[in-house]
């Protein structure tokens, strides 16, 4: 065992046993390097990452290639998804050299930790023009040796560089209507019109810009930014990227029809997608968008919930293939999940392997490798055929369960967390799940009792109930942030509120500029080579625009002044991306839209056994108003408007439960009417 036995990360403990003498991320590695005068290898991936594992396979597992490691180089493994900070330091680097990055990603330190050659997956041979990972450390060790000077000036020269590509702002403002409408011209240019979604192969989920396009119709009524949304949601939810037997949804697809996925399913990607079609529904009605957030909902909870409450952050692309097969024993992507037409008929039987043939577009080519098929749903199912569908769809996910499961990587995150505590609080109170509000406030109480301090500061990650040592960053204090809003909103417990508060606090503290920019990591975080700072989104929401988003609401419930401004310089980076990469500040472009609707400002009071209560306060959370804020309270309880300013001089209405909406500083006349409220909130 080396040095990574110890550790919290499911990924750095799978190179734990590795002939390789892994140091994680620690100034003693550094010091080491120095001590020895060697270059570090920093090797950083995660645990569902496809190429990492053949990398580590090829060559972190191969006594000859550890031999020359452990003499020549000090090496360090980092988890990205646990040390965010230093993935993105060192990932901007690799892609302003070499023009492309990815993971596994490979860089060469001086023991100063400044980075000098770059690259990502290195195969064991010299293949497809590149170099061997052999060739590449022999390479380096010669430079080190024999050309210190150059290193050093590289080196130098590659930190200069990225200190000075800090974000500067001047007079920031958040977008109005013109900008928006920038954006959505973008994006209707880049909309694939046949498949859905935008651009070409691979093709990622794009979440946070449909839920901008969703909120920009609620708030303008544009037909044409809801068609975007409906189409690409049909086609995801109908291609191989959403899992047709369990629920929930693969990291991305191979094609631009949505067919052929990347197979492991990330905690992120499902609870972004969850809400958004929960949201659809909320919006159209559709069948098909209520089946997809209620199955990616049960997804969540059925095979990524840990025995603690939270929720796990990844599933593996890779499993055994099942006994029987033509390569039983081994690992390969996708074999959990993919059928051939004699694998229906031995599950179903001959008749209704046809018909399940036929449902899910298995063909006796396949539609993945060596004939087998990924479950799809090509063609609309007859109305007669639905119950025989479903006994199909059990019966098969039966069989499926027998099989050698993927992986699962037991490390929760802060971040995503809070985005599957939203997920669930709103998916379950649409559809009257409780088990599913339970789910997420459990979650909450995991995150309070591991993931934060005594001063109210966050750590990343944990698992099986123990806290990680990487101190949390921009990201999780907005996503945690975020959930425990939409709890607040869902269950009317106001310490929801007042945690959010806690969390915003740090955020303005110890990462919010003087200029209103926004920092990835806390003012007294570990300093690396240039303290990260992203806004853009890209598979979660930054942690810049989610804080922007959490600071709107919060300052909505509670009045403040001071986070309103502070959600408002922070959105002046949206003005700045929306015309030229609107794809790229998908969630920036949603708050956005909440800031130019409001948000508006719900307050519920009434008895909470009250039926009349009830049915005020869901018709509020079912109404489709841009980031709208909702209190729910009982004026008559102790503390409760003290707890929550927007509950303040709220009285009943003539002794009748009543809703306030307000917006923009002026208020509607209180209703107990639901329909009168419906109507003003345009659900």
């Amino acid at each position: 065992m080396n040095r990574l036995a110890g550790v919290t990360s499911p990924y750095l403990l799978q190179h734990a046993e590795n002939p390789v003498d892994w140091w994680p991320w620690e100034a003693e590695a550094f010091e080491e390097a120095r001590r020895r005068d060697v270059p570090v290898l920093l090797s950083v991936g995660y645990s569902a990452c496809h190429w990492c594992h053949v990398m580590a396979h090829e060559s972190f597992e191969s006594e000859e290639t550890a031999a020359f490691l452990n003499e020549h180089f000090v090496s360090v493994k980092v988890d990205r998804e646990e040390r965010p900070d230093v993935d993105a330091v060192y990932m901007e680097a690799v892609q302003a050299a070499t023009g492309q990055g990815g993971w596994p990603m490979t860089v060469f330190l001086t023991p100063d930790a400044e980075p000098f050659y770059f690259g990502t997956y290195f195969p064991p041979e010299p293949r497809h023009g590149m170099p061997s990972f052999r060739e590449v450390l022999e390479g380096v060790r010669t430079a080190w040796t024999g050309r210190r000077e150059e290193v050093a000036e590289v080196a130098g020269r590659i930190v200069r560089d990225l200190a000075g590509r800090g974000i500067a702002y001047d007079d920031p403002q958040p977008p109005g209507e013109a900008v928006l409408s920038e954006a959505l011209l973008g994006l209707t240019r880049e909309f694939d019109a046949v498949n859905g979604g935008f651009g070409g192969a691979p093709k990622f989920p794009p979440s946070m810009v449909l839920e901008f396009l969703l909120r920009h119709h609620a708030r303008t009524g544009s037909e044409g930014a809801l068609q975007m949304v409906e189409a690409s949601c049909e086609a995801m939810a109908r291609g191989g990227i959403y899992d047709q037997l369990g629920g929930g949804f693969a990291r991305y697809s191979v094609d631009a029809g949505w067919v052929v996925p990347h197979f492991e399913k990330m905690l992120y990607d499902n609870a972004l997608l969850c809400r958004l079609y929960a949201h659809l529904w909320r919006v159209t009605g559709s069948e098909l968008a209520r089946r997809v957030a209620l199955g990616t909902a049960d997804f969540l909870v059925r095979e990524l919930r840990t025995p603690q409450g939270g929720f796990a952050s990844a599933l593996d692309a890779d499993s055994e293939e099942p006994a029987g097969g033509p390569g039983a024993g081994t690992h390969k992507e996708g074999a959990f999940y993919v059928w051939t037409p004699s694998q229906l008929n031995e599950a179903l039987g001959e008749e209704d392997g046809a018909f399940a043939a036929r449902c899910f577009g298995v063909t006796e080519d396949g539609t993945f490798e060596e004939g087998a098929s990924v479950l799809r749903l090509p063609g609309e199912e007859e109305p007669a055929d639905a119950e025989r569908a479903a006994s199909v769809r059990e019966r098969l996910l039966a069989a499926r369960a027998r099989r050698p499961r993927p992986e699962r990587d037991e490390k929760v995150v802060a971040a995503w967390n809070g985005l599957a505590i939203a997920a669930l609080a709103e998916t379950g109170a649409y559809f009257e799940r409780p088990d599913l509000v339970d789910a997420a406030a459990a979650a909450a109480d995991l995150l309070l009792a591991v993931h934060t301090d005594d001063h109210g500061r966050l750590v990343r990650t944990s698992r099986d109930g123990r806290a990680g040592t990487g101190t949390g960053v921009l990201e999780d204090y907005a996503g945690v942030a975020e959930g425990l809003l939409s709890l607040c909103a869902v269950t009317g417990d106001s310490s929801w509120l007042e945690l959010t508060g806690t969390l915003l606090e740090s955020v303005l503290r110890h990462f919010t500029a003087e200029d209103g920019t926004l920092y990835d990591t806390a003012d007294d975080a570990e300093k690396l080579i240039r303290r990260p700072q992203d806004p853009t989104d890209n598979v979660t929401p930054s942690g810049w625009t989610g804080a922007a988003g959490a600071l709107l609401g919060y300052a909505a419930y509670t009045g403040s002044s001071r986070h309103r401004e502070a959600a408002e310089r922070a959105l002046g980076i949206v003005d700045a991306l929306a015309g030229r990469a609107p794809r790229f500040i998908g969630w920036g472009l949603a708050v956005a839209e909440a800031a130019l609707d409001g948000p508006r400002e719900i307050a519920v009071v009434g008895a909470s056994d009250d039926p009349v209560t009830r049915e005020l306060h869901r018709t509020a959370l079912l109404a489709a108003a841009p980031g709208a804020v909702i209190a729910l309270g009982d004026p008559g309880a102790d503390g409760a408007a003290a707890e929550v300013p927007l509950l303040r001089d709220r009285p009943l209405l003539d002794g009748r439960p009543a809703a306030y909406v307000c917006r923009h500083f002026t208020c509607d006349a209180p209703t107990a009417d639901p329909e009168t409220l419906r109507q003003s909130l345009g659900g």
